[in-house]
């Protein structure tokens, strides 16, 4: 006797759950979907290059590894190209048509101010590595995560250094016109006069601006005994450590850690100009005494030399921060599944996630998770695989 239609249907479902093969089981190996803000291109992307290195790095590694038990991890990428509006666009195309379980960045804190509240309204858990102090608030965004420094870590580092070890009390303070340089400019020049400095200069500058010289003539007449430029553009960094060669003007120039990058050595006019360049950067990721990285350093430099994962444009740290944040989403999602409630439950228990950037800890109240003491500078010309000798004056 012939099967009607109906028959055939029961018999084939009947078929499939002896076998096992239950449809939620299938759902379960569908992929975990990871929203990615970086901004790969434009006048801020050397943050942004560095970063997605370490990010594809660690995405490969945790599919070839079986994933979040058994499902792979999927990065969905919108490039910010530098720009605020972009990074909002991209924001609500991922929570709002992809509908990702977390997103990482923006990685540039201009992006960040703009992005931020949107993830908030949309009770999206975020990670992002940016510096300016309000970009994290437990009240306002509850589940946004920074896992870097704040600029006060920064600022302070970079301050205590002038003031107290190069023993520099007249300071030129220069910005870009980003939400960062700004931000930057406006919380370390109070912090600089509150040690005693006399900030004999100070502005924020068009970060397009071919000529400095001006600015830079005009620190020089104020008699500022060191510059502090505040950007991640590598062209503006560049344009002022150039012109204080031109000028052979013998001051220490001290700030961000994009001084250091790649990209501003491969705009120099001479290697000599990146004398006396010290840019903020992170112990885990420097050289300490006999010209020794951390073990921990050492055995992730192996991995992206095995991977031929190009440094000489980049920043160690940079990799290094991009490596540990999907591990650092992974390890939360392995312990408590993807949804965001519990995500964030997970995260503001964390405590000393054993990154390659740094060890990082979060609790309920306090969503800036880098400590203090990771936070140093360094020496310019001392860049080798990414990394730097410390600046004179710190310990081993």
């Amino acid at each position: 006797m012939a099967l009607t239609r109906r028959q055939a249907l029961k018999s084939a479902g009947a078929a499939v759950a002896a076998a096992g093969i239950a449809r939620p089981a299938v759902a379960q190996k569908n992929p975990i979907l990871v929203g990615y803000l970086p901004a790969l291109t434009g006048p801020s992307s050397s943050t942004g290059v560095g970063i997605n290195r370490g990010i594809q790095l660690a995405i490969e590694e945790i599919n070839k590894s079986g994933g979040i038990d058994g499902r792979q991890l999927e990065l969905i990428t919108r490039d910010t190209q530098s720009d605020p509006t972009k990074a909002v666009n991209g924001a609500a195309e991922l929570t709002r048509g992809v509908k990702v379980s977390a997103v990482f960045g923006p990685v540039n804190s201009g992006e960040s101010l703009a992005v931020v509240p949107l993830l908030a309204r949309t009770n999206t858990p975020q990670v992002h590595p940016c510096w300016v102090d309000t970009l994290t608030d437990v009240k306002k965004y509850p589940m946004c995560f920074r896992n870097a420094p704040t600029n006060q870590q920064i600022g302070g580092a970079s301050n205590r250094y002038v003031v107290e070890v190069l023993k520099k009390k007249k300071v030129a303070v220069i910005s870009d016109t980003a939400g960062y340089g700004t931000a930057s400019l406006n919380a370390y020049v109070p912090m600089l006069k509150q040690m005693g400095a006399d900030v004999v200069y100070q502005a924020s500058i068009d970060a397009a601006n071919p000529d400095l010289k001006p600015e830079i003539l005009r620190m020089q007449s104020a008699g500022a005994e060191a510059i502090m430029p505040w950007s991640v553009n590598a062209g503006f960094l560049s344009r002022i450590i150039n012109t204080r060669g031109q000028l052979a003007w013998d001051v220490p120039i001290c700030g961000q850690t994009t001084l250091g990058s790649g990209q501003t050595k491969a705009l120099l006019e001479k290697p000599e100009y990146w004398a006396k360049v010290y840019p903020n950067n992170f112990r885990p990721v420097c050289y300490g005494a006999g010209g020794k990285l951390p073990d921990r350093t050492v055995a992730f430099l192996d991995r992206l030399k095995s991977h031929k994962i190009d440094m000489g444009d980049t920043l160690l740290w940079w990799i290094a921060l991009g490596y540990d944040s999907p591990n650092m989403i992974a390890q939360a999602m392995k312990a408590v599944g993807p949804e965001p409630e519990k995500l964030v439950d997970y995260m503001n228990q964390l405590k000393d996630f054993p990154g390659v950037y740094g060890d990082i800890s979060f609790t309920k109240d306090k969503h800036d998770g880098y400590r203090d003491d990771q936070v140093v500078m360094v020496e310019a010309n001392s860049l080798k695989d990414g990394a730097f000798n410390l600046a004179p004056g710190y310990g081993a």
